[in-house]
């Protein structure tokens, strides 16, 4: 079968002929027919030797949908079960399996992640830029019933993590409050559809580029803007001349991160999700809005999976989609490290 290689460290993943796996005890072996590509398959590839525990080389892709193939030997012939043909999106974060968040399907803040040689389907383990996938276990599936692929695949990341990043800060957001959302490329356009969808709240949104303000019209935004010189002067005024009450950074430049704290008002809070080397300097005083809250949420419970495909299915979340085919990938990878891909880049097999 074919599937996308990080065959070595800061090298452009090959596209390569492998044996197709065969499920043994517990696993499944999925038809994959979407794998989302992100900025953190990117960050992986560009990874140094050692920055990172996983051992290529592994096949990329952590945003996977598809069918189940096969089974292993002793499959579960429970009802409910996964049987042939049934349709699934993979949850991501893969755990040990055995500590205390993991038993609860929180293997996204596994206790034992440090420890661990991989973090989940393509992170150190094969992902989903394939033809087939391995899954380890049937715990790591949630149905999507008829939901299109290149709608299932993307929503296990860009869905999951800005799901749970708004879940953490619901609290803040009830009536008359003002949310910020800066980024608005895969996660930033599902994040603000999510937010019109969960709350009540006002959604500003802040990117760079035009055509980023132009997706956060088209996902719900009630105001965006380019990022400029007096944009947290622009944000304060939209949010009544007192800040916002909570932003979400999936950008974490040091641009970015400075206008959050600019933006929030007293007691507001910032979800840093953006990985994008920035720092935020904290002293006392005067240098941080009066009790300020830092979260820095990651990736998402199995359970709000299954919130988001939800939504998706009611119809109140929708990911704006630009199709590969798996023989493009290298050609995906460099669109989407030079910015020029549309909202979600998505692998479909030939």
């Amino acid at each position: 079968m074919r599937a996308v290689r990080l065959t070595a460290w800061q090298r452009d993943p090959q596209l390569a002929e492998i044996e197709q796996p065969m499920p043994r005890a517990g696993e499944v072996l999925l038809r994959v027919e979407a794998a989302g590509l992100c900025h953190s398959d990117v960050h992986v590839v560009d990874a140094p030797p050692g920055a990172l525990p996983y051992q290529p080389p592994f096949t990329l892709g952590h945003e996977v949908a598809g069918h189940v193939a096969a089974l292993g030997p002793d499959a579960d012939t429970d009802p409910g079960s996964p049987r042939i043909g049934d349709r699934f999106a993979v949850y991501g974060p893969w755990g040990c399996g055995s500590c205390a968040h993991c038993a609860i399907g929180r293997d996204n803040y596994c206790d034992r992640r440090g420890t661990l040689s991989w973090h989940g389907a393509g992170l150190g383990r094969d992902g989903g830029m394939a033809e087939y996938m391995l899954v380890s276990s049937a715990r790591h599936l949630v149905p999507i019933g008829d939901l299109p692929a290149d709608q299932a695949a993307p929503l296990s990341d860009a869905g999951l993590t800005s799901y749970h990043a708004i879940a953490g800060l619901r609290h803040l957001l009830g009536q008359g409050t003002t949310v910020a959302v800066i980024g608005v490329g895969g996660l930033g356009h599902v994040a603000v559809q999510i937010l019109r969808a969960t709350t009540p709240s006002r959604v500003l949104a802040v990117d760079v580029r035009e055509e980023a303000l132009a997706l956060a019209d088209r996902s719900g935004a009630h105001f965006a803007t380019l990022l400029r010189a007096d944009t947290a002067q622009v944000l304060r005024a939209q949010a009544d001349g007192v800040g916002v009450d909570a932003v979400l950074d999936f950008a974490g430049t040091t641009a970015t991160l400075e206008l959050a704290t600019a933006t929030l008002r007293p007691g507001g809070e910032l979800a840093l999700v953006g990985s994008g080397g920035g720092q935020l300097t904290v002293r006392k005083p005067g240098f941080l809005p009066p009790g300020f809250r830092l979260s820095l949420p990651f990736w998402g419970p199995r359970s709000e999976l299954t919130e988001v495909l939800t939504l998706a299915h009611s119809g109140a979340l929708r990911v704006e989609t630009e199709h590969f085919p798996l023989s493009a990938a290298p050609e995906a990878f460099g669109r989407l490290r030079n910015g020029k891909v549309r909202a979600r880049a998505v692998l479909v097999p030939d």
